[in-house]
């Protein structure tokens, strides 16, 4: 699946008021809006990105780009110091959430652009699933591309990135250096990432 499948209106807002939310409020026209969907990635409502990640375990989707070059080092990001979730950790070279309205493949160019200045690429879609932590629940679209291409991450949320071999990596696992998220993809992926080579 490439797309997201919105319905023919705007989905509506979360959370819903009920009796035990009787506190619902409308969102404010700055906030971030995500797509809230089913594991098929089909839209059924929307909310602001904080209450996506204020425990409420809404799905929502997000991409990931992994950059493997010829020689089979894979680049990270590491997570700037003022991140709120997990900073100073080596992540997914690309990571971002869906827009409300935006597409998979618009959602990957535009936080490739941005994290780190990638632009030209051929992005190979290697598997999606359902990632959850104690703070969200995630429908992750795996994206991959091969190349040595001249990155630079610099901005708010990337302090730099590197190559690194995957020796490198599976030494590192469970030492608290690299996102628990990287770890469980890469431990999914990388036999998926080799066979691009």
């Amino acid at each position: 699946m490439l797309e997201i499948l919105y319905p023919s209106s705007p989905a509506p807002l979360f959370p819903r008021p009920s009796a035990d939310n009787p506190g619902f409020r409308p969102v404010a026209d700055a906030e971030e809006m995500l797509p809230l969907v089913n594991e098929e990635g089909v839209v059924y409502g929307q909310a602001c990105r904080k209450w996506c990640h204020s425990g409420s375990k809404a799905l929502h989707p997000v991409v990931h780009l992994h950059i493997i070059d010829r020689f089979g080092k894979l680049f990270l990001q590491k997570r700037a110091p003022g991140k709120d979730f997990l900073p100073g950790y080596w992540d997914t070279a690309v990571g971002g959430h869906v827009s409300y309205g935006e597409q998979l493949l618009e959602t990957l160019y535009r936080e490739a652009a941005e994290e780190i200045g990638l632009t030209a690429f051929n992005p190979n879609l290697l598997e999606s699933y359902v990632y959850e932590s104690g703070r969200e629940r995630e429908l992750v679209f795996v994206f991959a591309a091969v190349g040595h291409p001249n990155l630079k991450p610099a901005n708010a949320e990337v302090s730099e990135g590197r190559w690194w071999s995957f020796e490198e990596l599976e030494n590192l696992m469970g030492m608290n250096v690299l996102t628990p998220n990287f770890e469980t993809e890469f431990e999914r992926i990388k036999a998926s990432l080799l066979s691009l080579l």
